[in-house]
């Protein structure tokens, strides 16, 4: 009996000691997680849709938005759509979700619209039953963010922003404790850089075209302001132009959010390698809420009852994710498997109170996630 508690009590050193050396040679100490709010997986993996740009309906002068983004191979469009993401991401990173290849990622909820979308990323799981509409109720469940602010070397180190003014709720701050600059809130605090300031004031003054939802730039700003001046270790940044000027039926103005935020996201990923605090520590995670309808009208809708708008995509691109680009093999994937990943990049096991999606395979290697304490 006395063998069998010392050969047990040596096998589970012998796992402590073999788990703390894999965690070790994980280069990944922060996570930055982004969103583009219902940006479909065509544009990302084909660029511009022809037939929409040929309605004038959806846009106001063709030949210029032909001039900047059209082209005949559907690899040039991407690039001249999305150059970043098709010039460094896809060359450093993973890119999933052409479904051109099989390569399929997809929600888990049935709702397929903002707030559920937002939950299922943050948490891991869809709640159909609870999390059904994009009211501002606080969200009963605990997202990732939540989660990794409560482990140790972690709490103060996470923060969020975002242009809609739902993700206080979506995250709920309130039970939290967690930053979230979102909608027009201005930044506060006693010591506000003269950037911050001038932010502030700023976004009183130019009017967005939408009731809930800042423009991006602002969402932007501050979110790499408050990385220079906090340096977090998780950030999360939810861009939303690109979702409302799709419901406006803005064709023009949906392409070129998109181009704008493929720049914010080259701009973050510069200052990132420019700091030595972040540099090569670094694992950018790149998804969207939903998906939308293709054809003439549809695309500007999403919904249960939206075919296609259960339709995403994600990226990954860091130092422990190998350089495959985009991914063409067959795969499915799903979006509730986001949650687990970003933790286990970090040598997290995230749980919640129900089963979340597991670890993608392929982006991290899995040993290098420990028990939680």
């Amino acid at each position: 009996m006395r063998f069998r508690i010392l050969f047990s009590f040596l096998l589970l050193s012998i796992f402590n000691h073999l788990n703390a050396f894999a965690q070790q040679k994980l280069k990944t100490e922060n996570v930055i997680l982004i969103t583009l709010d219902g940006l479909r997986w065509r544009e990302l993996f084909t660029g511009a849709d022809a037939d929409l740009i040929r309605d004038k309906d959806y846009v106001d002068d063709r030949d210029a938005l032909k001039t900047l983004y059209w082209d005949e191979d559907p690899q040039v469009r991407r690039q001249k759509l999305l150059p970043f993401i098709w010039s460094t991401l896809a060359t450093q990173g993973q890119l999933y979700g052409n479904r051109h290849h099989q390569n399929l990622v997809n929600l888990r909820n049935q709702h397929r619209f903002s707030y559920p979308g937002y939950n299922e990323i943050l948490t891991g799981f869809a709640d159909d039953e609870r999390i059904n509409s994009n009211d501002k109720n606080d969200n009963p469940n605990r997202t990732v963010l939540e989660f990794i602010n409560e482990q140790k070397g972690f709490r103060k180190k996470v923060a969020a922003f975002g242009s809609w003014d739902v993700f206080p709720f979506i995250i709920n701050a309130k039970r939290s404790g967690l930053p979230v600059n979102a909608g027009f809130a201005s930044v506060e605090g006693p010591q506000l850089t003269d950037r911050e300031k001038f932010l502030n004031q700023l976004q009183t003054q130019i009017p967005s075209p939408w009731g809930s939802v800042r423009l991006d730039a602002f969402t932007h700003h501050y979110a790499l302001e408050y990385l220079k001046k906090n340096s977090p270790r998780v950030m999360y940044i939810a861009y939303g132009e690109t979702d409302d000027f799709a419901h406006d039926g803005h064709y023009d103005a949906y392409l070129k959010s998109a181009h704008q935020t493929d720049a914010f996201i080259k701009d973050l990923w510069t200052w990132l390698q420019r700091s030595p605090r972040y540099k090569n520590k670094t694992t950018l995670l790149i998804t969207t809420d939903h998906g939308r309808g293709n054809g003439n009208g549809s695309w500007r809708n999403h919904g249960a009852n939206v075919a296609e708008a259960d339709q995403t995509w994600f990226m990954v691109m860091g130092p422990d994710t190998p350089a495959f680009g985009e991914m063409k093999q067959p795969q499915q994937h799903y979006t509730n498997q986001l949650a687990k990943t970003l933790a286990a990049f970090l040598g997290i096991n995230y749980m919640a109170d129900r089963p979340v999606g597991e670890v993608i395979n392929g982006v991290i290697p899995t040993q290098t996630i420990s028990a939680n304490k």
